[in-house]
């Protein structure tokens, strides 16, 4: 690389007093070069470059980036993109003749890297005033004395340098970098020399920029954006400057049609011709944006690969996008058309953008396979007169991938085409090799990725690949597991992913449309932004063309790229009937008409042509939205599928692949309604009492609308009760929310109900609550009792029809005035299951909580009588003068066990509930902690992660076993034989757990639970060794040494160090028994001798005993356990000992169970949560999962045949 010259200081550059511009010199903005420099100096004054003014924007900057130090540019210190900068060859000072011939010469500061040759005003400039790619540059000559020329094929450049010397270095220079990008040119087969030096543009047009006179042409092309006079030298390439994205950000400006385009040297103010065209513009800068932050990592690896570094299909150079199940490397152009194909034929994704996708597997894959082995069997047979160029039309593209990809049209035939037979056998064989190029050739000419086998140990190709360990063909495979095999006979109506033949619709009429959109339509388009287009539904295409009459359509949807119809409400838009079609390319087309009717059958005929028969029922459905969207459910979270949904009201009907049949959703009864992961990523999660389904954004703006849709559809839709977020019982959330808050917090608050609460929170609160009762969290300390409870009861007086209705509402007055009990008790009956099931539902709720707080009446001060005077006329909507409003509620909190058919079960429970409840209010307040009111825990099945956790409401009464079904029953999981599915608690910061006995009460667990601790559903895997154990084991005593040591900041043993110490323990069934030592043996039991008095003893019920010890601790064994002990004074001990095998660790952990449960360790009944404990025969070694030594192995066995505490367990 050349040196570059000496540079003055700024102060001695010779330069005219003017303000610096973008332009030329002597050239103006209307494309005649043949001006006076000095006509046009006024119309860019104020034009700052390199130079900010706003104290605003001086603040936020760095001094470094105001006023950048010589000789380094700029732009030089400014983090880059997926593009490095180019290596500056030469930069210098040199005197530069205008294009009219003048012989005035103006310095300027002249840089030339690989790309380009630029000039500025000053080496502080930081975006040039021209620049010419030096792909246009035809020669370079010299002129005279110090003088050279820079030619091009349309206009000549001349400078002078300070010396000939200078002169023959810049030649020099200029001559290398024009051979070498020769030299690049022809080995990428890239654009003609000196014509279109550059990459084709994403987005291109006119913009008005703020300082010019006339309007520039603006280009984004990649991370670029560059601006030209005209478009005349914008096809020539010669441009004035190009801005580096990576550290650009646009924002719009208050003018509707005008957006900021911000750099850390200047803000460029553009205005374009209209909304719609602004909001293009941005989107397409915004994607150049997100392209400059992208990263080449994975890029520059598959590029290593000499092939992969052009584009498979047109052979542009330096591809950045990839097609993962073809495994091939492709460009930007080719990509989007690779989309209009389907998933099922390729799935395309970006090699800078999609970080997640690209793992270490899938990266070694396309260096194994790639384009050269990609090319060899899909290229094998294309004509020269059919093949595509890197400036091929979309057209050209389109037709060419159909053919090579979706047809196999020129495929290299393997052998075995046409023997169906021995394609699978061929590829069942290949999978188990290193042969990738084999098995692409198989798939491609139609063997089978999920044909059987012939081994049931490994039924499929991927199960013998990852028997035989072959991890890249098996990431081949997964990858083309919905691949549709090619077909030359193939039709293009939709073969698209169900691998069927959609029936052909017709269909055509005059519609109105507007430009596609980029994100979803926030605000109202207005009549005029519609344009009448002719629109033509046929073979699985919608065209729309200028008019009737026109033969080339103005732009085409395929219904292969459709994954999503709406429609939305009436007047939405400035037609009042309006439909939205949503593409795999992130594009969304809007659709107006005049008559209902014409837009139904519009919407129909699209929906017919784009869902395949598997979901056709869903046609019958008047949708709002209808689509395909990947999902998981179930157990089966590793894979997402795809699923069609239909959105109608408030139900959204699925259709999965493994059950052709509807199944409905009601949106205002989920539990839960959330959405998680980051921006990128992001999961809808849908919970039901009975499943969970997890719907995921791959695509970001249809799943933006869905989830808009699925939010609206499921929150309350009016004031009636039937329209409200519905529970389980058909009770509204709202109800809910607040009879469960007050029932937990409140029901020994005095005058509780006959108190108001502040008519602003209770205001605040309630209208959050009818907004969306289901992600409203009611925390004591947030809410007081008091505004909960006058929130409920104005949401029941506001209710427009009331709770008992106003058609029966005398009926039930009336009833009341009934002096026979028995008569009247009936009355009520009949008049109850008149109700509408919501009103009844309701009615019980709250009548059923009256009941339990009139229960404490001599704490709340609120008897039966008390309440019925508050809510006889809330529930009837009177004005307090009827005193039968009041005796109605009376009578059914006094009847209610008789009038809403209460159970024994259903009341003891019931009682059971509150009663813990208070009891645990009034044992926080002695320790001096508080609970929050809404009892909602978070509980992980088999592992924690986002996508296995669910919320559940745990009453007090909700034993371990209950809701270990309850969350299987969510998740559909079935259980087996030996299953031992076994809730635990798990504490993070000490690493150990505990499995919790199937007995046992959730909720005071869930009151212990620190930040660190969480419930975990899962298999306990040593259950049925402990009841094997059990089985077999005489007595319920026993004794052994363990290693032991002591928690300091809570014992004081005074043992001599902190770590592990021998001790001899002894449990029974009613303590556990620490001895410092083992004096001998007591010759007529066998037994030890230890001391007479234990150094520490414990009660064994008041022992938690959780598997594991912490590592910091530095355990002698892996075979631990952390035992904490709770005083009477609320105190805890705790400690932790080691077992030597893990036999032994299991024994001990066994009997602890069954001396804390009375022999309880298992539910007996095979309907519970596994099986009953399997019958044993002692001795039957083969029964015992055994693990360890021999020497183990035979202690364990011998655990089963001896005692040796037989005679000790009375100690």
């Amino acid at each position: 690389m050349m040196t570059k010259k000496e540079e003055p200081p700024a102060s001695q550059v010779p330069r005219a007093v003017r303000v610096a511009s973008l332009l030329s010199e002597g050239e103006d903005l209307s494309g005649d070069d043949q001006g006076d420099e000095d006509e046009d100096d006024y119309a860019y004054e104020r034009v700052p470059n390199g130079d900010w003014h706003t104290s605003s924007l001086s603040a936020s900057l760095p001094s470094s980036l105001l006023t950048p130090e010589l000789p380094p540019h700029p732009m030089d210190g400014l983090p880059v993109g997926p593009t490095p900068p180019p290596l500056v060859i030469k930069a210098g000072w040199l005197d530069k003749n205008p294009p009219q011939g003048s012989y005035i010469y103006q310095k300027r500061w002249v840089r030339l890297d690989a790309s380009h040759l630029r000039y500025f005003d000053s080496n502080k400039d930081a975006y040039s005033k021209r620049f010419v790619p030096v792909a246009c540059i035809s020669r370079v000559a010299a002129i005279g004395d110090q003088k050279f020329e820079v030619i091009t094929n349309n206009r000549t450049f001349a400078f002078r340098a300070e010396s000939d010397a200078e002169r023959k270095e810049w030649m020099q220079a200029l001559q290398q970098a024009v051979a070498e990008q020769r030299a690049r040119a022809r080995m990428s087969s890239a654009y003609p020399l000196g014509v279109q030096g550059s990459e084709p543009h994403d987005h291109a047009g006119s913009l008005e920029l703020r300082g010019f006179k006339n309007k520039l042409y603006v280009a984004v092309v990649g991370d670029k954006v560059q601006l030209y006079k005209n478009l005349e030298e914008y096809r020539l390439g010669i441009g004035i400057t190009f801005i580096d994205m990576s550290v650009g950000n646009v924002k719009e400006a208050a003018d509707r049609r005008s957006f900021d385009l911000t750099t850390p040297y200047r803000i460029f103010s553009f205005s374009a011709e209209s909304e719609l065209e602004k909001e293009q513009w941005l989107e397409a800068m915004q994607g150049a944006i997100a392209e400059a932050l992208s990263t080449s990592e994975v890029a520059e690896r598959i590029w290593a690969t000499a092939p992969n570094r052009f584009c498979a299909d047109c052979g542009a150079a330096q591809p950045d996008w990839a097609s993962i199940n073809l495994c091939v490397v492709i460009c930007k152009r080719c990509a989007g058309e690779h989309r209009g194909l389907g998933a099922g034929v390729s799935k395309v994704r970006s090699l800078k953008m999609d970080r997640k996708v690209w793992t270490e597997t899938l990266i070694e894959l396309f260096l194994q396979l790639g384009n050269a082995a990609g090319n060899h069997f899909w290229a094998a047979n294309v004509p020269p007169s059919e093949a595509l160029q890197p400036n091929s039309s979309p057209s050209a593209r389109r037709c060419h991938l159909e053919a090579k990809y979706r047809e196999g049209k020129y495929r290299c035939y393997h052998p075995l085409f046409g023997n169906q037979e021995e394609l699978d056998k061929a590829l069942c064989a290949a999978v188990t090799t290193s042969d990738l190029a084999e098995t692409q050739a198989l798939l491609g000419c139609g063997a089978g990725v999920n044909c059987f086998s012939g081994d049931p140990e490994a039924p499929t190709p991927l199960a013998l690949a990852e028997q035989a360990g072959q991890t890249l063909q098996m990431e081949f495979l997964r990858n083309n597991r919905t691949t549709e095999v090619p077909r030359l006979d193939s039709v293009r109506p939709l073969e698209k992913h169900y691998s069927v033949i959609l029936p052909t619709v017709s269909h055509s009429s005059f519609v109105y449309k507007t430009a596609s959109a980029g994100k979803l339509l926030q605000d109202r388009r207005a009549r005029e932004e519609f344009s009448r287009r002719w629109c033509v539904l046929s073979d699985g295409v919608l065209s729309y063309y200028e008019n009737e009459r026109a033969v080339t359509p103005n732009g085409e949807i395929r219904a292969s790229e459709i994954v999503c119809l709406a429609v939305p409400t009436p007047d939405t838009h400035g037609f009042e009937h309006t439909f939205e079609v949503y593409t795999e390319g992130e594009r969304l087309y809007l659709f107006g008409l005049e008559s209902a009717e014409l837009a139904r059958e519009w919407v129909t005929c699209i929906a017919k042509a784009f869902v395949p028969p598997l979901a056709e029922d869903l046609l019958a459905r008047d949708f709002e939205r209808l689509g395909r969207l990947p999902y998981k459910a179930g157990l089966s979270l590793q894979r997402a599928q795809e699923g069609w949904f239909a959105l109608t009201g408030s139900e959204l009907y699925a259709v999965f692949p493994e059950g052709p049949c509807e199944e409905p959703l009601q949106l205002r009864k989920l539990q839960e309604l959330s959405v998680q992961g980051d921006n990128e990523n992001q999961v809808l999660v849908l919970v039901e009492r009975r499943r969970t389904l997890y719907i995921q954004g791959e695509r970001r703006l249809d799943f933006m609308g869905w989830l808009g849709a699925i939010q609206k559809a499921a929150a309350s839709s009016g004031d009636t009760l039937s329209e409200q977020q519905l529970g389980d019982s058909d009770i509204p959330v709202i109800v809910y929310r607040c009879v469960d808050y007050i029932t937990q917090c409140g029901l020994t608050s005095e005058g509780i109900y006959r108190k108001c609460g502040q008519t602003s929170k209770t205001l605040r609160l309630l209208e959050s609550l009818r907004l969306d009762a289901r992600s409203v969290r009611l925390k004591e300390g947030e809410q007081h009792v008091d505004d909960v409870s006058s929130a409920l009861k104005r949401f029941l007086r506001d209710l427009p029809d009331g709770l008992f209705t106003r058609v029966q509402r005398l009926a039930w007055l009336e009833a009341s005035e009934i002096e026979d009990e028995e008569e009247k008790v009936s009355r009520y009956r009949e008049l109850l299951a008149r109700l509408p099931p919501v009103n009844r539902a309701t009615v019980k709720a709250l009548i059923s909580h009256l009941y339990c707080v009139q229960c404490f009446s001599d704490t709340n001060q609120m008897n039966t009588h008390n309440l019925a005077i508050v809510f006889g006329p809330t529930l009837f909507q009177t004005d307090g003068q009827d005193y039968k409003a009041g005796r109605v509620v009376e009578d059914l909190i006094n009847h209610y066990v008789v009038v809403f058919s209460v159970d024994e079960e259903e009341l003891r429970k019931q009682r059971e509930e509150v009663t813990a409840i208070v009891k645990m209010r009034v044992a926080g307040t002695a320790s001096g902690t508080q609970h929050a009111g809404d009892f909602i825990c978070t509980v992980y099945l088999e592992e924690k992660k986002a996508e296995a956790e669910q919320h559940v409401k745990i009453p007090a009464s909700m034993t371990a076993e209950e809701l270990t079904l309850e969350i299987l029953d969510r998740r559909n999981v079935g259980i087996r034989e030996k299953d031992y599915w076994t809730c635990f608690e798990v504490n993070e910061r000490e690493e150990a757990e505990r499995p919790l006995h199937f007995a046992e009460k959730v909720l005071p667990i869930l009151h212990g639970l620190g930040t660190d601790s969480y419930l975990v559903v899962k298999k306990h895997q040593s259950m049925e060794a402990m009841l094997l154990y059990l089985a077999s084991h005489v007595g319920e005593t026993k004794h052994g040494m363990m290693k032991f040591r002591e928690d300091r900041s809570l014992l004081g043993l005074g043992l001599p160090t902190g770590g592990f110490h021998d001790r001899y323990f002894i449990l029974n069934s009613s303590c556990l028994r620490l001895y410092k030592e083992v004096r001998s043996q007591r010759p007529w039991s066998g037994a030890p001798e230890t001391s007479h008095r234990p150094e520490k003893e414990w009660p064994v019920r008041s022992l938690k005993v959780y598997l594991g010890v912490k590592k910091k601790l530095r355990p002698p064994t892996c075979w631990g356990f952390t035992v904490i002990h709770e005083t009477e004074k609320h105190e805890k001990q705790q400690w932790y000992l080691c077992c030597e095998t893990q036999m032994e660790l299991r024994e001990w952990f066994a009997t602890f169970l069954f001396v804390q449960h009375d022999g309880l360790v298992w539910p007996s009944e095979p309907s519970r949560v596994s099986r009953a404990a399997p019958e044993v025969r002692l001795g039957s070694i083969s029964l015992i999962p055994l693990r360890g030594s021999e020497n183990e192995m035979r202690r364990s066995v011998a655990a089963f045949s001896a005692d040796p505490l037989s005679l000790l367990r009375n100690v």
